[in-house]
C-alpha cells in the first residue's frame, strides 16, 4: 500500500510496511496452564490469521480443549497471553504486568468470540429460536423482536427453518448442535471456536453438523476447531496444529501435517487415527 507525502517543496510517494498490516486474528504467545501438578499447557505458541480455519488435533490428554478455553478466558493462564484481533483477552497490561480484567469487562469480550461446546449446552427451557436469539437481548445489542428474527434467519441458515418452535429434548443431537452453532453466530463473532463439536453425536449426524462448519468456513469466517474429525481437517482447513502433552509438536497445512508429518510423535498418531 502506498501513501503519498507532501510537503511544501516535494511530494514523495513512501510505503508504508505497517499500513496494511492487521492483526492476527487469534494470537497465543507463550501459553502455560498447570492443574496441580499436571503442566497441561507447556509454552504453547500459536497464531491463527484473519479468515483462517485452524484444526486442532491430538490424543486424549494432550491439552487440546484446555488451549481452546483460554482463547475466551474460560480458562485462565498462568503464564502467558491471548490476544484476539489484537486485544488482551482476560488481561490488561498495568505497569509492565498483565492484570486480570473485571467480569464484566470479560464478558464484553467474550461476546465478540462464539464458542460451541461439545455437549450443546442449550437451555432445556427455551425454544430452539430463544436460545439463539437470548445472547443478542441479554447483551442489549438488539431489541427482542430484532433477537428473534436474527435467530429465525440463523436458524434457517442452519438447515432448521422448522424447528423454531422445538426444544432442545425434542431435537436430534445434530439438530442441537446446528441450534448451538446458530447461537454462537448471534452476536456476529470475529472468531468461532469449537470445541469437538461432533464428539458428542452418533455417527450418522456427525455430517450434518460438519457441512454446517464447511459452509461457514467457506464465508471466511476465522474458525479454531478442536476436533478428531481427519477428513474435515484434510477438506477445509487452512492450518492444523498437532499437540501432544501440552506443546505444539508441529503444524502446517493439511498437505504438510497430514500427509507428510516430520515430527515421530504425528505419524503414529495419525496412523492410529487413519
Amino acid at each position: 500500500m502506498t501513501t503519498d507525502a507532501t510537503t511544501d517543496t516535494a511530494t514523495a510517494t513512501t510505503l508504508d510496511p505497517l499500513a496494511d498490516v492487521r492483526p492476527a486474528a487469534v494470537e497465543v504467545h507463550g501459553a502455560h496452564k498447570w492443574f496441580g501438578a499436571n503442566h497441561v499447557l507447556a509454552g504453547i505458541d500459536l497464531t491463527v490469521q484473519p479468515g483462517q480455519v485452524a484444526v486442532i488435533l491430538g490424543p486424549s490428554g494432550s491439552g487440546k480443549s484446555t488451549l481452546l478455553r483460554t482463547v475466551n478466558h474460560l480458562e485462565k493462564l498462568d503464564r502467558g497471553h491471548v490476544s484476539v484481533n489484537g486485544e488482551l483477552i482476560g488481561v490488561r497490561r498495568h505497569g509492565g504486568r498483565l492484570k486480570e480484567l473485571g467480569e464484566r469487562a470479560i464478558l464484553r469480550q467474550r461476546a465478540g468470540i462464539g464458542f460451541v461446546f461439545q455437549n450443546f449446552n442449550l437451555f432445556p427451557h427455551l425454544t430452539a429460536l430463544e436460545n439463539v436469539a437470548a445472547a443478542p437481548v441479554a447483551t442489549g445489542r438488539v431489541d427482542k423482536a430484532a433477537a428473534r428474527e436474527l435467530a429465525a434467519e440463523l436458524l434457517a441458515r442452519v438447515g432448521l427453518a422448522d424447528k423454531n418452535g422445538a426444544y432442545p429434548r425434542q431435537l436430534s443431537g445434530g439438530q442441537q448442535q446446528r441450534v448451538a452453532i446458530a447461537r454462537a453466530l448471534a452476536l456476529r463473532p470475529g472468531v468461532i471456536l469449537f470445541d469437538e463439536p461432533t464428539s458428542a453425536l452418533d455417527p450418522e449426524l456427525v455430517g450434518e453438523v460438519l457441512g454446517v462448519i464447511d459452509d461457514l468456513a467457506s464465508t471466511g469466517t476465522t474458525l479454531v476447531v478442536v476436533t478428531h474429525e481427519i477428513g474435515f481437517a484434510r477438506r477445509v482447513a487452512d492450518l492444523v496444529v498437532f499437540l501432544d502433552h501440552g506443546v505444539v509438536v508441529e503444524q502446517g497445512t493439511p498437505a504438510e501435517v497430514l500427509d507428510h508429518p516430520r515430527h515421530p510423535r504425528t505419524r503414529d498418531f495419525l496412523a492410529k487415527v487413519l
